[in-house]
C-alpha cells in the first residue's frame, strides 16, 4: 500500500476546506439525494461526498455505508485529489500497487473506485464525489459524464451553502445595527422633546413679558424660534412613530367596527375648517390590529387635510372585505402629486416638495411609516393622483382568521 502524498499547497487547501463549515456537520437531504442519484446512475452499492481533511476523510454524505469518516492515509480520495484527470478510476484495487494491503480493500472489499475532484472557485480540490463497488468493473462513457456533472452540482451546493451562511451573518449584523440605530434614535428623540418644549414655552414667555420692548422684527424672530421648534418636534414625533411601528404592528388583534374606527379618528383630528368626510356606506366588523390600522388611516386622512387648497375639503373613504383581506381607499380633492413623485413618496425622508395649507413642508416620514405598517399587516399600498385635482390611496391588510371552536371531547 502506498499512502497518498500531501499536496504542496496543503495549508491553503485545508483553509479552503474549512471555509465551507461542512466538517462534522449532520447529514443533509440535498447531499444525500445527490449520492443516491450517483449510486443509481453508476449502478454501484456505495456513493460518497467526501472532504479530505488533514488526517481524515470526512464523508458529508454516505450512501451504502454506516460511518462518516475514515483515515486519510488509507483513503482512495487522498490519491484522487492529486490526480489532474477529469475522473480518477481504479478498476481493480487488488492489482494496483497503491492499494494492495489497504484495509479498505482487504477488510471492506473495496475493489472498484471512481472519484471526481470537487474543485472550488479558487482551484483547490476539497474532496471528491466518488463511488465504490465490491467487484472489478468499468464505467460507461455516459456514467463517467454523469459522475462529472453530478460532482459539479455538489460544488455548486457547497458554494450556495457558503453564500447563504455569509448572507445570514450579514443579515444578523444588519439586524443588530438596525436595532442599535432604532434604540439610538428613540433615545435621542425622547431626550430632545423636552428641550424643544422648553424653547416653545420660553418664546411665548419672552413675547408675553418683553413683547412691549421688541420691534416687529424681534417678535418675528421669536415666532421663527417657536415655529422651528414645532417643526422639529413634529419631525421627532414622526421618527419615533416610524421606529416604534414594529412594536405597533406586533400588538394583538381585536374586534371592532370600521365606522367606530373612522369616527374616532375624525374626532381626534378636531377639524376646525370647512370639510366633508364621507364614510363607507357599509359598516363592517373587523378583526385586526386596531392600533396599527388607526395609525395608518390617521396619517392618510391627515395628509388629505393638510395638502388641500380647496375652500371645501372633500374626503371619500371606502372599506370592504374581499377574499381574506380588508381593503381601504381614501380619496381627496387636494393638490395632487406629480407623476414622477408617485413611485418615491413611500421612501423614508422622501417629500414631494409641496407646502401644506399652513405653509409647512413635509418631512417624508409619515408615508414611509404607513407603508411599513401596511406591509407588517400582510398587505400593500398604492397611490394614484392627478395634479391639482386630488389623490387616492388604496391599501389592504390581511384579515385575521378566527380560530375554530375546539371539538368537544367524547365522554
Amino acid at each position: 500500500m502506498i499512502e497518498p502524498r500531501i499536496p504542496i499547497d496543503e495549508e491553503q487547501r485545508l483553509e479552503a476546506v474549512r471555509s465551507y463549515d461542512l466538517l462534522d456537520t449532520l447529514p443533509e437531504r440535498d447531499f444525500d439525494n445527490l449520492t443516491l442519484v450517483t449510486a443509481t446512475v453508476c449502478d454501484v452499492p456505495i456513493s460518497l461526498v467526501t472532504l479530505v481533511e488533514s488526517d481524515r476523510n470526512f464523508l458529508k454524505s454516505h450512501y451504502g455505508i454506516p460511518f462518516n469518516e475514515s483515515p486519510r492515509n488509507t483513503s482512495f480520495c487522498g490519491h484522487a485529489i492529486l490526480d489532474d484527470s477529469s475522473i480518477f478510476i481504479v478498476e481493480d484495487a487488488r492489482k494496483d500497487p497503491r492499494f494492495v494491503d489497504n484495509p479498505l480493500v482487504t477488510e471492506m472489499n473495496a475493489i472498484f473506485y471512481a472519484g471526481v475532484r470537487l474543485i472550488n472557485s479558487d482551484g483547490y480540490p476539497l474532496g471528491t464525489l466518488c463511488v465504490f463497488d465490491t467487484k472489478p468493473r468499468k464505467l460507461t462513457s455516459k456514467q463517467k459524464k454523469a459522475l462529472i456533472a453530478l460532482a459539479f452540482q455538489v460544488v455548486n451546493l457547497f458554494e450556495a451553502k457558503k453564500r447563504n451562511r455569509e448572507l445570514m451573518v450579514i443579515q444578523n449584523e444588519l439586524k443588530e445595527k438596525n436595532e442599535e440605530l432604532k434604540n439610538f434614535a428613540g433615545m435621542v428623540s425622547h431626550d430632545m422633546k423636552m428641550p424643544l418644549a422648553n424653547m416653545i414655552i420660553t418664546s411665548d414667555m419672552l413675547r408675553s413679558k418683553y413683547g412691549q420692548y421688541l420691534d416687529d422684527q424681534g417678535k418675528q424672530y421669536l415666532e421663527y424660534i417657536k415655529q422651528s421648534s414645532f417643526t422639529l418636534s413634529e419631525y421627532i414625533t414622526g421618527m419615533l412613530e416610524h421606529y416604534e411601528s414594529d412594536k405597533t404592528a406586533s400588538l394583538s388583534e381585536e374586534v371592532f367596527d370600521s365606522h367606530d374606527l373612522l369616527e374616532d379618528i375624525i374626532e381626534l383630528l378636531n377639524i376646525n375648517y370647512d370639510c366633508e368626510i364621507n364614510l363607507p356606506e357599509e359598516n363592517i366588523e373587523m378583526k385586526a390590529n386596531r392600533a396599527a390600522l388607526e395609525q395608518i388611516t390617521l396619517n392618510l386622512i391627515t395628509n388629505s387635510l393638510k395638502y388641500n387648497d380647496k375652500e371645501t375639503i372633500v374626503i371619500d373613504i371606502n372599506c370592504w372585505k374581499e377574499r381574506g383581506y380588508y381593503y381601504f381607499t381614501i380619496t381627496d380633492n387636494g393638490v395632487g402629486i406629480e407623476k414622477d413623485k408617485l413611485k418615491s413618496i413611500f421612501n423614508l425622508f422622501e417629500t414631494v416638495g409641496e407646502l401644506d395649507r399652513y405653509g409647512k413642508k413635509g418631512n417624508g416620514i409619515g408615508l414611509s411609516t404607513v407603508k411599513k405598517l401596511v406591509n407588517k399587516l400582510g398587505g400593500d399600498i398604492e397611490v394614484t393622483s392627478e395634479k391639482g385635482k386630488g389623490t387616492t390611496f388604496k391599501f389592504y391588510i390581511k384579515k385575521t382568521k378566527k380560530k375554530p371552536p375546539k371539538q368537544l371531547k367524547e365522554n
